[in-house]
C-alpha cells in the first residue's frame, strides 16, 4: 500500500530559542548558529527524495525550509496554519518573566495546555485543530509522494499528540529540537510515527542544546 511520507522538522535556533524567549508569533530570524544547522540538515537531505516542501509563513521556518529545499530545485510552499501557538502577553518573554507576571495563569496552563488560552494567545487544543487541519489537507494533496515540513516545537508537538492519539498533557512529555527530524508515514486509514526528533546531522556542532522553548 502506497503511502505518504512527511518529514517534520523544527526550524534551526534563533537568537529568543538562544536567550529563552517565547516566541509564538513573533517572526524572529534565524540566529548564525540556526543557518548552519539549518545547512547541516540540507546536507542530510541532499540524497533523499522529496516531491513537495512546505513550511510555517514565519521566516525561522521559511529560511530553514528553503535551504533543504535548494538542492532539490523546489519553491517553498507556506501555510500560516502551520505557525507556532500564539503566545499573546507572553511573546518576548522569559520563563521566570511570564512566572513573575503571570504565575496563575502560568501553572494553569501548565497543568492544562489544551484547554487554557495564554492571555491574548491561544490553547493548544485550538493549535492542535488548525495544525491538524493544515497537515491533513497538505498529505491529501500530495498522496503518494515524499514530503518536508518544516514547523515549531509547539505545532508539531500538537500535531504528533493528534497522530498518536495522545491528551494534549503529553505535549511535555517529549523533546523537539532545533532542526530535529520526525518522520510520519500516512495511510488513508491511520498514520503512523516512524521517527521522533532526530538530530545526527549536528554531531559536528556537539548535538542539540537542549533548549525546550518554544
Amino acid at each position: 500500500m502506497q503511502g505518504t511520507r512527511v518529514y517534520l522538522v523544527r526550524h534551526g535556533e534563533t537568537e529568543w530559542n538562544n536567550s529563552g524567549r517565547y516566541q509564538g508569533h513573533s517572526d524572529v530570524a534565524l540566529s548564525s548558529k540556526g543557518r548552519l544547522q539549518a545547512e547541516l540538515l540540507r546536507e542530510r537531505f541532499r540524497h533523499i527524495s522529496l516531491d513537495g516542501v512546505y513550511s510555517s509563513d514565519l521566516s525561522r521556518a521559511r529560511e530553514t525550509a528553503a535551504t533543504i529545499a535548494a538542492p532539490h530545485g523546489l519553491e517553498v510552499n507556506t501555510v500560516t496554519g502551520l505557525r507556532e501557538i500564539n503566545f499573546g502577553a507572553w511573546e518576548g518573554l522569559t520563563y521566570q518573566e511570564i512566572i513573575a507576571g503571570f504565575p496563575r495563569e502560568w501553572e494553569e496552563w501548565r497543568q492544562d495546555p489544551g484547554n487554557r488560552i495564554v492571555p491574548g494567545g491561544e490553547s493548544f487544543q485550538q493549535v492542535k485543530a488548525r495544525v491538524w487541519e493544515a497537515f491533513n489537507g497538505i498529505v491529501q494533496q500530495e498522496k503518494g509522494c515524499s514530503i518536508l515540513l518544516v514547523a515549531h516545537g509547539g505545532s508539531l508537538r500538537t500535531l504528533i499528540c493528534a497522530i498518536l492519539g495522545l491528551d494534549l498533557t503529553a505535549v511535555w512529555r517529549f523533546r523537539l529540537d532545533n532542526t530535529g527530524v520526525s518522520i510520519v508515514d500516512c495511510y488513508d486509514d491511520k498514520h503512523i510515527l516512524v521517527l521522533l526528533n532526530d538530530t545526527h546531522h549536528l554531531e559536528t556542532l556537539g548535538g542539540p542544546d537542549g533548549s525546550g522553548v518554544l
